[in-house]
This record gives C-alpha cells, sequence and structure tokens, in this order.
C-alpha cells in the first residue's frame, strides 16, 4: 500500500479514516469467526477452565506480541513513538479503572469489541449496551465525568513524561517481548487441541492480532510521511467510540485512523455473519438482564477511559507495546471480572 499516493489523491484525513475502516473490516470479520472475547475468557479461568476462549484470547495476545515484538526489532515500526508510550501513563487509572471495566464487562455479558461485534448480527442488547458505553466514554473524556476522572488518573502516574517500557524496566533485553509471544503462542496451541478447537478458528483469532499490529505499522507509516502530527495508535474501542459518536453528532469533525475503526468494524463483523448465515435478531431475556448490561456499559464508558483503553487497547495492543500501564489495567479487568463473576454469576451456565 502506497501511503504517500493515497494521501496526495485523497488527503491526509481520508487516508487516516480509510486506514481505521480497513484495520476495523479485516479486525471485525476475524472477531467474529473467532469469538474473540476477554469477558468469555476472564469467565473460564475464573470457573477453573482452560476451555476455547481462553486459547482465542491467549493466541490473539501472542500473535500481536509477535508481530509488533518483530516489526520492531526489524526497525519497520518503533514502539516509543506509540501514543501509548509517548505520554505518561497513569497507575491509579490502570488499577481503578482496570477493576471498574472488569466488572462491567460481566455485568454487560461482554467487552466493547464483543458487543460491537455481536451487534453487527442483529443483537439488540450488544446495540443499546454498545451506545451507552459510547456515551459514558465521550462523559468521561470531555463531559461531566471528566473531571473526576482525571482526578482519579493524576493521584499515581508514570515519572518522566513518559509511560513504562516492561521489559526495560526489569532490565530485560529487547528481543524478550517476542520470546514471550512465541512462549504464549505454544501454550495457546497446547490449550486449542485440549479443546479441540477447529483450524479456522485460530486462524481467525491469530488474525484478531495481527491487525493489531497492523494498525501499529499502517498508522505509524502514516506519521513518516504526514506533514500534521499523527498518532500512532491502533485497536481500542473506548476513545474512538467517543470520538465516533461525535463525527455523527458533530459532522466533518476529527477524521482519523480512529473513526475509521469503528465503522469498519461493524461492516466487517456484519459481512463475516452473513457469509456463515448467522444474522439474526436477539433482544433481552428480561428486566433484570437489561438493568444489568445498562449498568455494566456504563462501567465500562468509564472504566476503560479512566484505565486508558478497553480490553483490547490494554489487553492485546497496549501488551503487545509491554506498556507498564497496559499490563496493570489488563491485570486489575482480569482481578475486577473473576470477582464479579464469583459474586453474581457464580453456578450460572458457561460464558456462551
Amino acid at each position: 500500500m502506497d501511503l504517500t499516493l493515497l494521501t496526495d489523491r485523497i488527503g491526509e484525513p481520508l487516508t487516516a479514516v480509510s486506514l481505521g475502516l480497513f484495520v476495523g473490516i479485516l479486525f471485525g470479520a476475524a472477531a467474529q469467526r473467532s469469538a474473540f472475547c476477554l469477558r468469555a475468557a476472564t469467565v473460564e479461568f475464573s470457573r477453573g477452565r482452560f476451555g476455547p476462549r481462553m486459547a482465542v484470547w491467549l493466541l490473539t495476545f501472542s500473535s500481536a506480541a509477535v508481530w509488533v515484538q518483530g516489526a520492531a526489532l526489524m526497525g519497520w515500526f518503533n514502539p516509543a513513538e506509540a501514543r501509548m508510550m509517548a505520554v505518561p501513563g497513569s497507575w491509579s487509572g490502570a488499577i481503578i479503572g482496570g477493576l471498574i471495566f472488569g466488572a462491567g464487562m460481566i455485568m454487560a455479558r461482554g467487552c466493547p469489541g464483543r458487543l460491537l461485534v455481536l451487534a453487527a448480527t442483529g443483537n439488540l442488547r450488544s446495540i443499546l449496551s454498545g451506545l451507552i458505553f459510547a456515551v459514558f466514554a465521550q462523559m468521561a473524556l470531555h463531559g461531566w465525568l471528566a473531571p473526576f476522572r482525571t482526578w482519579l488518573a493524576t493521584l499515581w502516574t508514570t515519572p518522566g513524561g513518559r509511560n513504562v517500557n516492561v521489559m526495560t524496566a526489569i532490565g530485560l533485553p529487547p528481543h524478550s517481548g517476542l520470546y514471550l509471544g512465541l512462549f504464549t503462542a505454544a501454550l495457546a496451541l497446547y490449550v486449542a487441541r485440549r479443546n479441540r478447537i477447529a483450524p479456522s478458528r485460530l486462524i481467525f483469532g491469530a488474525g484478531v492480532g495481527v491487525m493489531v499490529a497492523a494498525g501499529f505499522f499502517l498508522t505509524y507509516s502514516m506519521s513518516q510521511i504526514s506533514f500534521d502530527p499523527v498518532s500512532v495508535t491502533s485497536i481500542t474501542f473506548t476513545g474512538p467510540s467517543a470520538n465516533t459518536l461525535m463525527l455523527f453528532l458533530v459532522p466533518g469533525e476529527g477524521f482519523s485512523f480512529d473513526v475509521g475503526l469503528v465503522p469498519g468494524v461493524f461492516i466487517g463483523s456484519f459481512i463475516a455473519a452473513a457469509l456463515a448465515r448467522e444474522l439474526q435478531f436477539q433482544t433481552f431475556e428480561n428486566t433484570t438482564n437489561t438493568r444489568r448490561a445498562m449498568l455494566g456499559a456504563c462501567m465500562m464508558g468509564f472504566g476503560g477511559m479512566l484505565a486508558g483503553g478497553c480490553s483490547i487497547g490494554n489487553g492485546v495492543s497496549g501488551s503487545s507495546l509491554f506498556a507498564g500501564t497496559a499490563w496493570v489495567a489488563l491485570t486489575a479487568m482480569w482481578v475486577g471480572g473473576i470477582a464479579t463473576d464469583w459474586l453474581l454469576d457464580r453456578g450460572a451456565a458457561p460464558a456462551s
């Protein structure tokens, strides 16, 4: 893909949107076919199982880590220039926001990425939860909740005006991240074999991680040729959902990779579900589940923005960079999710 030619033809803003749309479509298709979801993996782990959802999550993370770290070692991408690494991180935000987000994804029965994928297949519960998530993310970013979020985020921040690289902080060599990714991939394949997961599902699960690496590579390449500053970022849903919502409310404002990502994921998921004949309208089972999902979506919107990213933004994109706050937030999401599953759903049916 010749980005210079593309930007000369349609301009930098539309190029950025197009890249987000491209990555989003492929991510959405892969996520729909693999049923990737941190919430489902957390529930499996909480109930003492290393099942298919856990295998897919591990494979997605390992794929992203291998490709991102491999690209960095080859000189194709500089992780230090990624937006998450180039700005101060918040330890307090990662811990508090991660716990709130983890509890919210259990209550909403899906992380934001999974909700968007399910919404494209006709799941009305996911559509409502996703819209509430986007509204509360926007409120936490620029609205009534922004001062409270800022106060919590500034309680404890990383030193030196930048985030912390985990591998550098503990004194490991640069290639350690690649080796950890390869080890996790081997573990994922072992778990997949035990659960007799179809090879096609594994390929799509790995594809989710590949698209995270593609997002970083494309936005980094764009930043090298752009006259204006370009955020080097990849797949996340907290900020992009809030920005996409505002784009629909205030047309023409804020064209970027982020606002192309969310519609792209929806389109890719819809196409994948349509080809598999899995489009079907679904709704809430009862009013109790409705209230619970709405509260969970509110918690994910605020918690994700406070934590600096969602289950994808921290759990895969940020973690593949080995950003310190991303790893802390991911751990807090697991803890919050496991605790909430124990309190609310212990003894219920396994994750779907």
